[in-house]
Protein backbone atom coordinates (compact mmCIF):
# COMPACT_ATOMS: atom_id res chain seq x y z
CA UNK A 1 0.00 0.00 0.00
CA UNK A 2 1.55 3.14 -0.95
CA UNK A 3 1.09 6.15 1.89
CA UNK A 4 -1.77 7.74 -0.43
CA UNK A 5 -3.94 4.65 -0.19
CA UNK A 6 -3.03 4.64 4.13
CA UNK A 7 -6.33 5.33 5.95
CA UNK A 8 -6.96 8.04 7.52
CA UNK A 9 -8.18 6.89 10.93
CA UNK A 10 -5.53 4.36 11.52
CA UNK A 11 -3.07 7.10 10.86
CA UNK A 12 -4.53 9.49 12.87
CA UNK A 13 -4.96 7.34 15.51
CA UNK A 14 -1.14 6.29 15.61
CA UNK A 15 0.13 10.03 15.78
CA UNK A 16 -2.28 12.01 17.83
CA UNK A 17 -4.05 10.69 21.53
CA UNK A 18 -7.16 12.59 20.75
CA UNK A 19 -10.52 10.29 21.59
CA UNK A 20 -12.39 12.35 18.19
CA UNK A 21 -10.05 10.52 16.24
CA UNK A 22 -12.14 7.92 16.48
CA UNK A 23 -14.89 9.30 14.69
CA UNK A 24 -13.08 9.44 11.33
CA UNK A 25 -14.96 7.44 8.77
CA UNK A 26 -12.56 4.09 8.99
CA UNK A 27 -12.92 3.67 5.24
CA UNK A 28 -11.40 6.99 3.89
CA UNK A 29 -7.98 7.50 2.47
CA UNK A 30 -5.99 10.25 1.78
CA UNK A 31 -6.46 9.22 -2.36
CA UNK A 32 -10.26 10.19 -0.89
CA UNK A 33 -9.14 13.64 0.80
CA UNK A 34 -7.13 14.58 -2.32
CA UNK A 35 -10.12 13.81 -4.76
CA UNK A 36 -12.29 15.41 -2.02
CA UNK A 37 -10.49 18.61 -2.76
CA UNK A 38 -9.69 17.75 -6.46
CA UNK A 39 -13.81 18.09 -6.81
CA UNK A 40 -14.35 20.73 -3.91
CA UNK A 41 -16.62 18.56 -2.31
CA UNK A 42 -16.98 19.32 1.36
CA UNK A 43 -13.47 17.49 3.25
CA UNK A 44 -15.55 17.15 6.67
CA UNK A 45 -18.52 15.04 5.35
CA UNK A 46 -15.42 13.14 3.45
CA UNK A 47 -13.71 12.65 7.18
CA UNK A 48 -16.74 12.34 9.12
CA UNK A 49 -15.98 14.74 11.21
CA UNK A 50 -16.14 18.28 11.51
CA UNK A 51 -13.13 19.30 13.69
CA UNK A 52 -10.80 21.67 12.17
CA UNK A 53 -7.63 20.96 14.43
CA UNK A 54 -8.23 17.44 12.48
CA UNK A 55 -8.69 18.22 8.95
CA UNK A 56 -5.50 20.68 9.21
CA UNK A 57 -3.75 17.62 10.50
CA UNK A 58 -4.81 15.86 7.58
CA UNK A 59 -4.06 18.26 5.59
CA UNK A 60 -0.48 18.92 6.75
CA UNK A 61 -0.07 14.97 5.92
CA UNK A 62 -1.83 15.20 2.78
CA UNK A 63 0.76 17.80 1.73
CA UNK A 64 3.31 15.78 2.95
CA UNK A 65 2.29 12.54 1.19
CA UNK A 66 1.86 14.74 -2.23
CA UNK A 67 5.41 16.38 -2.03
CA UNK A 68 3.54 20.05 -2.42
CA UNK A 69 3.52 22.90 0.16
CA UNK A 70 0.62 23.01 2.54
CA UNK A 71 -0.50 26.13 1.43
CA UNK A 72 -1.83 24.49 -2.26
CA UNK A 73 -3.26 21.79 0.07
CA UNK A 74 -5.35 24.53 1.76
CA UNK A 75 -5.95 27.08 -0.82
CA UNK A 76 -7.30 24.10 -2.89
CA UNK A 77 -9.90 23.68 0.04
CA UNK A 78 -10.58 27.32 0.13
CA UNK A 79 -11.21 27.48 -3.09
CA UNK A 80 -14.49 24.98 -2.81
CA UNK A 81 -15.35 26.58 0.44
Amino acid sequence: MTAIQMGIRAWYMSEYDDPLGEEIDETVTFLDLFEALDHYRDVYDVLGVGDSVIRERCFWKLSEIMECDYDYIYEQWLMGA
